[in-house]
Protein backbone atom coordinates (compact mmCIF):
# COMPACT_ATOMS: atom_id res chain seq x y z
CA UNK A 1 0.00 0.00 0.00
CA UNK A 2 2.86 2.37 0.69
CA UNK A 3 4.24 2.06 -2.82
CA UNK A 4 0.85 2.97 -4.29
CA UNK A 5 0.70 6.17 -2.27
CA UNK A 6 4.13 7.27 -3.50
CA UNK A 7 4.44 9.63 -6.47
CA UNK A 8 6.27 8.12 -9.41
CA UNK A 9 8.59 10.17 -11.61
CA UNK A 10 6.92 11.67 -14.68
CA UNK A 11 10.22 12.04 -16.55
CA UNK A 12 13.85 10.95 -16.46
CA UNK A 13 17.10 12.78 -17.09
CA UNK A 14 19.38 10.96 -19.53
CA UNK A 15 22.93 11.77 -18.45
CA UNK A 16 24.30 10.60 -21.80
CA UNK A 17 27.67 9.12 -22.64
CA UNK A 18 29.67 11.89 -21.00
CA UNK A 19 28.92 14.53 -18.40
CA UNK A 20 31.77 16.76 -19.64
CA UNK A 21 30.42 19.60 -21.84
CA UNK A 22 33.67 19.92 -23.79
CA UNK A 23 33.22 16.38 -25.16
CA UNK A 24 29.68 16.88 -26.43
CA UNK A 25 30.65 18.47 -29.76
CA UNK A 26 32.96 15.57 -30.55
CA UNK A 27 30.33 13.01 -29.52
CA UNK A 28 27.67 14.73 -31.61
CA UNK A 29 29.85 14.78 -34.73
CA UNK A 30 31.01 11.20 -34.22
CA UNK A 31 27.56 9.70 -33.68
CA UNK A 32 25.99 11.78 -36.44
CA UNK A 33 28.52 10.30 -38.86
CA UNK A 34 27.96 6.80 -37.45
CA UNK A 35 24.19 7.12 -37.82
CA UNK A 36 24.36 8.51 -41.37
CA UNK A 37 26.67 5.66 -42.44
CA UNK A 38 24.31 3.18 -40.76
CA UNK A 39 21.26 4.54 -42.60
CA UNK A 40 22.94 4.72 -46.01
CA UNK A 41 24.70 1.35 -45.67
CA UNK A 42 21.68 -0.64 -44.55
CA UNK A 43 19.33 1.02 -47.04
CA UNK A 44 21.74 0.19 -49.86
CA UNK A 45 21.84 -3.46 -48.75
CA UNK A 46 18.02 -3.62 -48.68
CA UNK A 47 17.67 -1.91 -52.08
CA UNK A 48 20.36 -4.03 -53.73
CA UNK A 49 18.81 -7.29 -52.51
CA UNK A 50 15.25 -6.27 -53.38
CA UNK A 51 16.09 -5.07 -56.90
CA UNK A 52 18.49 -7.82 -58.00
CA UNK A 53 16.69 -11.07 -58.84
CA UNK A 54 19.93 -13.04 -58.44
CA UNK A 55 19.87 -12.20 -54.73
CA UNK A 56 16.35 -13.48 -54.12
CA UNK A 57 17.62 -16.40 -52.07
CA UNK A 58 17.09 -17.31 -48.40
CA UNK A 59 20.54 -16.06 -47.35
CA UNK A 60 20.00 -12.59 -48.79
CA UNK A 61 16.38 -12.53 -47.65
CA UNK A 62 17.59 -12.94 -44.06
CA UNK A 63 20.34 -10.37 -44.64
CA UNK A 64 17.80 -7.81 -45.88
CA UNK A 65 15.72 -8.40 -42.76
CA UNK A 66 18.83 -8.03 -40.58
CA UNK A 67 19.67 -4.72 -42.29
CA UNK A 68 16.13 -3.45 -41.67
CA UNK A 69 16.29 -4.44 -38.01
CA UNK A 70 19.76 -2.87 -37.58
CA UNK A 71 18.50 0.37 -39.13
CA UNK A 72 15.50 0.47 -36.79
CA UNK A 73 17.61 -0.41 -33.74
CA UNK A 74 20.01 2.47 -34.39
CA UNK A 75 17.12 4.85 -35.14
CA UNK A 76 15.50 4.04 -31.81
CA UNK A 77 18.48 5.23 -29.75
CA UNK A 78 20.98 7.41 -31.63
CA UNK A 79 18.72 10.29 -32.88
CA UNK A 80 17.38 10.94 -29.38
CA UNK A 81 20.94 11.20 -28.08
CA UNK A 82 21.88 13.60 -30.90
CA UNK A 83 18.84 15.80 -30.18
CA UNK A 84 19.66 15.83 -26.46
CA UNK A 85 23.22 16.99 -27.15
CA UNK A 86 22.13 19.62 -29.65
CA UNK A 87 19.29 21.10 -27.58
CA UNK A 88 20.90 20.56 -24.16
CA UNK A 89 17.60 19.03 -23.07
CA UNK A 90 18.26 15.63 -21.52
CA UNK A 91 14.78 14.94 -20.17
CA UNK A 92 12.55 12.20 -21.53
CA UNK A 93 8.97 11.68 -20.40
CA UNK A 94 7.96 8.41 -18.75
CA UNK A 95 5.70 7.30 -21.69
CA UNK A 96 8.44 8.13 -24.21
CA UNK A 97 10.96 6.25 -22.09
CA UNK A 98 8.78 3.13 -22.09
CA UNK A 99 8.20 3.48 -25.83
CA UNK A 100 11.92 3.71 -26.52
CA UNK A 101 12.55 0.74 -24.25
CA UNK A 102 9.90 -1.31 -26.05
CA UNK A 103 11.37 -0.77 -29.51
CA UNK A 104 14.93 -1.20 -28.26
CA UNK A 105 14.15 -4.66 -26.91
CA UNK A 106 11.92 -5.50 -29.86
CA UNK A 107 14.63 -4.89 -32.45
CA UNK A 108 17.39 -6.17 -30.16
CA UNK A 109 15.63 -9.53 -29.82
CA UNK A 110 15.01 -9.60 -33.57
CA UNK A 111 18.71 -9.00 -34.18
CA UNK A 112 19.72 -11.88 -31.94
CA UNK A 113 17.26 -14.36 -33.44
CA UNK A 114 17.99 -13.37 -37.05
CA UNK A 115 21.74 -13.87 -36.56
CA UNK A 116 20.97 -17.40 -35.29
CA UNK A 117 18.62 -18.01 -38.24
CA UNK A 118 21.40 -17.00 -40.63
CA UNK A 119 23.71 -19.53 -38.96
CA UNK A 120 21.10 -22.24 -39.56
CA UNK A 121 20.82 -21.16 -43.19
CA UNK A 122 24.60 -21.52 -43.62
CA UNK A 123 24.47 -24.92 -41.89
CA UNK A 124 21.88 -26.22 -44.36
CA UNK A 125 23.67 -24.69 -47.37
CA UNK A 126 27.05 -26.22 -46.51
CA UNK A 127 26.12 -29.48 -44.78
CA UNK A 128 23.06 -30.37 -46.92
CA UNK A 129 23.62 -28.58 -50.24
CA UNK A 130 21.57 -31.03 -52.33
CA UNK A 131 18.51 -30.56 -50.12
CA UNK A 132 18.98 -26.82 -49.53
CA UNK A 133 16.18 -25.67 -51.84
CA UNK A 134 13.79 -28.20 -50.35
CA UNK A 135 14.61 -27.47 -46.70
CA UNK A 136 14.81 -23.68 -47.00
CA UNK A 137 11.43 -23.39 -48.68
CA UNK A 138 9.59 -20.04 -48.90
CA UNK A 139 7.24 -21.23 -46.17
CA UNK A 140 10.08 -22.01 -43.76
CA UNK A 141 11.86 -18.74 -44.57
CA UNK A 142 8.66 -16.84 -43.86
CA UNK A 143 8.27 -18.70 -40.57
CA UNK A 144 11.89 -18.07 -39.55
CA UNK A 145 11.43 -14.34 -40.08
CA UNK A 146 7.77 -13.83 -39.17
CA UNK A 147 7.99 -15.92 -36.00
CA UNK A 148 10.67 -13.73 -34.38
CA UNK A 149 8.60 -10.60 -35.08
CA UNK A 150 5.68 -12.04 -33.09
CA UNK A 151 7.97 -13.42 -30.38
CA UNK A 152 9.83 -10.09 -30.02
CA UNK A 153 6.56 -8.19 -29.78
CA UNK A 154 5.34 -10.44 -26.96
CA UNK A 155 8.57 -10.32 -24.95
CA UNK A 156 9.01 -6.55 -25.31
CA UNK A 157 5.40 -5.88 -24.34
CA UNK A 158 5.81 -8.07 -21.25
CA UNK A 159 8.89 -6.05 -20.23
CA UNK A 160 6.88 -2.83 -20.49
CA UNK A 161 3.92 -4.19 -18.55
CA UNK A 162 6.25 -5.29 -15.76
CA UNK A 163 7.84 -1.83 -15.74
CA UNK A 164 4.49 -0.06 -15.36
CA UNK A 165 3.97 -1.69 -11.96
CA UNK A 166 7.12 -0.06 -10.57
CA UNK A 167 7.31 3.29 -8.79
CA UNK A 168 10.18 5.77 -9.26
CA UNK A 169 10.03 8.11 -6.29
CA UNK A 170 13.64 9.14 -5.77
CA UNK A 171 16.45 10.11 -8.11
CA UNK A 172 15.31 10.37 -11.74
CA UNK A 173 18.78 10.74 -13.31
CA UNK A 174 19.49 7.82 -15.63
CA UNK A 175 23.23 7.20 -16.21
CA UNK A 176 22.69 6.20 -19.82
CA UNK A 177 21.95 7.73 -23.21
CA UNK A 178 18.67 5.86 -23.72
CA UNK A 179 16.07 4.11 -21.58
CA UNK A 180 17.25 0.60 -20.83
CA UNK A 181 15.92 -1.91 -18.32
CA UNK A 182 18.86 -2.42 -15.99
CA UNK A 183 19.62 1.28 -15.26
CA UNK A 184 15.90 2.00 -14.77
CA UNK A 185 15.47 -0.83 -12.30
CA UNK A 186 18.20 0.68 -10.13
CA UNK A 187 16.13 3.86 -9.82
CA UNK A 188 12.96 2.13 -8.69
CA UNK A 189 11.96 2.36 -5.03
CA UNK A 190 9.77 -0.76 -5.24
CA UNK A 191 10.61 -4.44 -5.39
CA UNK A 192 12.10 -5.36 -8.80
CA UNK A 193 12.61 -9.08 -8.19
CA UNK A 194 10.04 -10.17 -10.78
CA UNK A 195 11.56 -7.85 -13.39
CA UNK A 196 15.08 -9.11 -12.77
CA UNK A 197 14.02 -12.76 -12.91
CA UNK A 198 12.20 -12.12 -16.19
CA UNK A 199 15.29 -10.38 -17.60
CA UNK A 200 17.40 -13.46 -16.81
CA UNK A 201 14.81 -15.79 -18.35
CA UNK A 202 14.55 -13.68 -21.51
CA UNK A 203 18.34 -13.28 -21.74
CA UNK A 204 18.68 -17.05 -21.61
CA UNK A 205 16.01 -17.47 -24.29
CA UNK A 206 17.06 -14.75 -26.75
CA UNK A 207 20.81 -14.45 -26.14
CA UNK A 208 22.24 -17.63 -24.64
CA UNK A 209 20.06 -20.08 -26.61
CA UNK A 210 20.68 -18.54 -30.07
CA UNK A 211 24.39 -18.25 -29.26
CA UNK A 212 24.55 -21.95 -28.34
CA UNK A 213 22.67 -22.84 -31.54
CA UNK A 214 25.18 -20.80 -33.55
CA UNK A 215 28.11 -22.61 -31.92
CA UNK A 216 26.43 -25.97 -32.63
CA UNK A 217 25.88 -24.99 -36.27
CA UNK A 218 29.50 -24.00 -36.79
CA UNK A 219 30.69 -27.15 -35.06
CA UNK A 220 29.11 -28.96 -38.03
CA UNK A 221 29.90 -26.33 -40.66
CA UNK A 222 33.69 -26.09 -40.20
CA UNK A 223 34.42 -29.83 -40.69
CA UNK A 224 32.11 -29.85 -43.72
CA UNK A 225 33.95 -26.89 -45.26
CA UNK A 226 37.31 -28.63 -44.80
CA UNK A 227 35.97 -31.58 -46.81
CA UNK A 228 35.08 -29.43 -49.84
CA UNK A 229 37.39 -30.69 -52.63
CA UNK A 230 37.85 -27.42 -54.56
CA UNK A 231 39.92 -24.55 -53.19
CA UNK A 232 37.48 -22.03 -54.64
CA UNK A 233 34.55 -23.70 -52.91
CA UNK A 234 36.32 -23.67 -49.56
CA UNK A 235 37.30 -20.03 -50.03
CA UNK A 236 33.73 -19.00 -50.84
CA UNK A 237 32.32 -20.93 -47.87
CA UNK A 238 34.92 -19.48 -45.49
CA UNK A 239 34.23 -15.98 -46.82
CA UNK A 240 30.51 -16.25 -46.08
CA UNK A 241 31.05 -17.85 -42.68
CA UNK A 242 33.73 -15.37 -41.60
CA UNK A 243 31.40 -12.45 -42.33
CA UNK A 244 28.67 -14.00 -40.23
CA UNK A 245 31.06 -14.93 -37.42
CA UNK A 246 32.31 -11.34 -37.26
CA UNK A 247 28.73 -10.17 -36.64
CA UNK A 248 28.26 -12.91 -34.02
CA UNK A 249 31.35 -11.79 -32.09
CA UNK A 250 30.37 -8.10 -32.22
CA UNK A 251 26.77 -8.62 -31.16
CA UNK A 252 26.91 -11.44 -28.63
CA UNK A 253 30.21 -10.35 -27.14
CA UNK A 254 28.58 -7.14 -25.91
CA UNK A 255 25.04 -8.29 -25.10
CA UNK A 256 26.23 -11.24 -23.02
CA UNK A 257 28.35 -8.87 -20.96
CA UNK A 258 25.36 -6.63 -20.23
CA UNK A 259 22.53 -9.08 -19.63
CA UNK A 260 24.16 -12.34 -18.48
CA UNK A 261 27.15 -11.23 -16.40
CA UNK A 262 26.68 -10.78 -12.62
CA UNK A 263 25.66 -7.28 -11.57
CA UNK A 264 28.73 -7.11 -9.30
CA UNK A 265 31.07 -6.88 -12.31
CA UNK A 266 28.92 -4.43 -14.29
CA UNK A 267 29.34 -0.68 -14.09
CA UNK A 268 27.49 2.20 -15.74
CA UNK A 269 30.52 2.91 -17.94
CA UNK A 270 30.75 -0.72 -19.11
CA UNK A 271 27.02 -0.84 -19.80
CA UNK A 272 27.16 2.33 -21.90
CA UNK A 273 30.23 1.13 -23.80
CA UNK A 274 28.56 -2.20 -24.56
CA UNK A 275 25.33 -0.46 -25.57
CA UNK A 276 27.23 1.73 -28.03
CA UNK A 277 28.62 -1.41 -29.64
CA UNK A 278 25.31 -3.16 -30.29
CA UNK A 279 23.12 -0.10 -30.92
CA UNK A 280 25.46 2.01 -33.06
CA UNK A 281 28.72 0.31 -34.06
CA UNK A 282 27.38 -3.13 -35.04
CA UNK A 283 24.49 -1.78 -37.19
CA UNK A 284 27.01 0.47 -38.94
CA UNK A 285 29.57 -2.29 -39.57
CA UNK A 286 27.17 -5.03 -40.69
CA UNK A 287 26.74 -3.70 -44.27
CA UNK A 288 30.52 -3.47 -44.68
CA UNK A 289 31.14 -6.90 -43.17
CA UNK A 290 28.64 -8.60 -45.49
CA UNK A 291 29.51 -6.67 -48.66
CA UNK A 292 33.31 -6.33 -48.67
CA UNK A 293 33.99 -10.01 -49.42
CA UNK A 294 30.73 -10.85 -51.20
CA UNK A 295 31.03 -10.64 -54.99
CA UNK A 296 27.31 -11.12 -55.64
CA UNK A 297 26.33 -8.33 -53.26
CA UNK A 298 29.11 -6.07 -54.56
CA UNK A 299 27.85 -6.64 -58.10
CA UNK A 300 24.29 -5.78 -57.07
CA UNK A 301 25.49 -2.60 -55.35
CA UNK A 302 27.46 -1.54 -58.43
CA UNK A 303 24.46 -2.24 -60.64
CA UNK A 304 22.24 -0.19 -58.34
CA UNK A 305 24.78 2.65 -58.34
CA UNK A 306 25.05 2.60 -62.15
CA UNK A 307 21.26 2.70 -62.46
CA UNK A 308 21.07 5.75 -60.20
CA UNK A 309 23.82 7.53 -62.15
CA UNK A 310 22.17 6.73 -65.46
CA UNK A 311 18.74 7.89 -64.29
CA UNK A 312 20.14 11.14 -62.88
CA UNK A 313 22.07 11.95 -66.07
Amino acid sequence: MESRNQTSASEFILLGLSEKPEQETLLFSLFLCVYMVTVVGNLLIILAISTDSHLHTPMYFFLANLSLVDLCLATDTVPKMLVSIQTQSRSISYPCCLTQMYFFHFFGIMDSVLIAVMAYDRFVAICHPLHYATIMSPGLCGLLTGGPWVFSCFISLTHILLMTRLVFCGNNELPHYFCDLTPLLRLSCTDTTINRVFILVVAGAVIATPFICILASYARILPAVMKVPSTGGRRKAFSTCSSHLSVVVLFYGTTIGVYLCPSSVRTAVKEKASAVMYTAVTPMLNPFIYSLRNRDLNGALRKLSNQKIASSS
